[in-house]
């Protein structure tokens, strides 16, 4: 992730409490050498399934994000998080917008960023 997608990402975090998160168990710390997903911070589905905690949730908010949606937010597992999270970008093909980051954004009081002028995508765009 290029850092000024993560410096808009780090000002949202709309995303961790929108979707369900889920994963192959093999993603999983004890698994994957400990560099994976803490095995406290997700339930079994299947015996093929793994889902983080708390993304499930009437109101999801995934258990590794810290901080405020919309101002400043953190993964507390950045570095070890699922391959959906790793997957996730508010850019979709060709520089364009991802629907499902407008989306989460709109559930949680937020402008799609398709909505933005370029002079706020750029101001969001600096590091924090």
């Amino acid at each position: 992730m290029t850092n000024s997608v993560r410096s808009i990402c780090e000002r949202c975090g709309a995303c961790c409490a929108s979707y369900r998160v889920d994963f192959h168990p093999s993603e999983l710390a004890k698994i994957a050498g400990g560099a994976g997903v803490p095995v406290a911070m997700a339930i079994p589905l299947t015996p093929k399934l793994m889902r983080m905690k708390g993304t499930d949730d009437v109101a999801p908010r995934c258990i590794a994000l810290q901080g405020e949606i919309g101002r400043q937010v953190g993964c507390c597992i950045y570095e070890h998080r699922p391959s959906p999270c790793h997957e996730f970008n508010p850019w979709a093909a060709l520089g364009m917008v991802d629907a499902a980051c407008d989306r989460a954004r709109l559930r949680h009081g937020l402008r799609p960023l398709s909505e933005l002028q370029k002079s706020e995508l750029q101001a969001i765009s600096k590091p924090a």
